[in-house]
């Protein structure tokens, strides 16, 4: 008797946190480095959604509104460049937060910058830098303004 395996579709992951400080979500096709960034989000107080590519990270951007993306480069489907142009090309969520969490190569630098990425986050990482990247990023976002735009020179503002 052999075993087989069946490889079934892991649902999103999302945990809602009492009182959390923002959504944030983690898009990264290794499953350990999206628990290590959820876990280490989750304990400063984010609830924290995963999608495991590009591709799942545009359908869960539609059903649960996140105040703050991260983004992997080197996955299957989509891969975080072009996710992050497609964020930023809708108008729905081209004011999201988009960081970038990967290696971080010139060329990955320049690319995100033409997409529109406003921070990056080189792999391996400090915990404490991955939080205060994610906080920086929270207080740059806010909701629109009543013609759909967001205004200037919010970058020191804070959520309310």
């Amino acid at each position: 008797m052999g075993k087989s395996r069946t490889r079934c579709l892991v649902p999103t992951y999302s945990r809602v946190v009492s009182g959390a400080s923002g959504r944030v979500l983690v898009v990264d096709d290794n499953r350990v480095i999206r628990q290590l960034i959820r876990v280490n989000l989750e304990l400063e107080g984010f609830e924290v959604v995963t999608a495991a590519d590009g591709a799942e990270c545009l359908e869960v951007v539609e059903r649960v509104r996140p105040d703050v993306v991260t983004l992997d480069v080197v996955m299957p489907r989509l891969d975080g460049l072009r996710t992050a142009a497609r964020l930023r090309a809708d108008p729905e969520t081209s004011h999201l937060p988009v960081a970038i969490i990967s290696a971080c190569t010139q060329y990955e630098v320049e690319s995100g910058l033409t997409a529109g990425v406003d921070a990056f986050l080189a792999k391996p990482f400090e915990p404490a830098d991955l939080v205060r990247l994610v906080r920086q990023l929270m207080r740059r976002e806010g909701p629109p303004s009543l013609d759909g735009r967001h205004g200037a020179g919010r970058a020191g503002s804070t959520r309310g």
